[in-house]
């Protein structure tokens, strides 16, 4: 494994959109896998691209929010469907170290992408499954849980956890 850094909160790549994946090649795989190994690590439930420093768009998701146990590799994800019915819980993030707060998120979503073997992925989930995806797309397009908070909470937080990563 080639040790790949989070990348933490208020660094600007996680404010840039990530750009398409055009081509599913070996390099592309081995950052998948790297990837797959450091949200392991961190005993994450998902990571993005952008969150180890690449702009691009691939996601991977942790295997114990599947049936089968295995990864979840999705390259160029998109919801294209979500239920209106949303719930609030508590999340937390490999970019935003040692805070959680409570988000509301779509119950239900439909994704579709590509998988790491170059096929097109469809997949209907909800419950972690359908936040973990939530969350990792909207790292793609720039977008930080804590960006979900009201503005007092907003305002709570920047000023105290800023503060405490000096």
């Amino acid at each position: 494994m080639s040790f790949l850094e989070i990348i933490t909160y208020p660094n600007p790549i996680l404010r840039k959109i990530a750009e398409p994946v055009t081509d599913v090649t070996d390099e592309i795989k081995k950052l998948s896998e790297n990837m797959v190994e450091r949200m392991n690590l961190a005993h994450g439930a998902g990571l993005a691209a952008n969150q180890v420093g690449v702009s691009l768009r691939l996601i991977v998701l942790d295997l114990q929010l599947k049936k089968d146990n295995k990864p979840l590799i999705v390259i160029n994800p998109l919801i294209v469907d979500k239920d209106s019915e949303e719930v609030s819980e508590e999340e937390g993030c490999l970019s935003v170290p040692k805070y959680y707060d409570y988000i509301k998120r779509s119950k239900k979503v439909l994704v579709k992408g590509i998988t790491i073997d170059g096929k097109a992925f469809e997949m209907e989930c909800e419950g972690h499954l359908a936040r973990a995806f939530q969350h990792e797309i909207d790292h793609l397009n720039g977008i930080v849980f804590i960006d979900y908070l009201s503005p007092v909470k907003k305002h709570i937080f920047k000023k105290h956890y800023l503060k405490n990563e000096k």
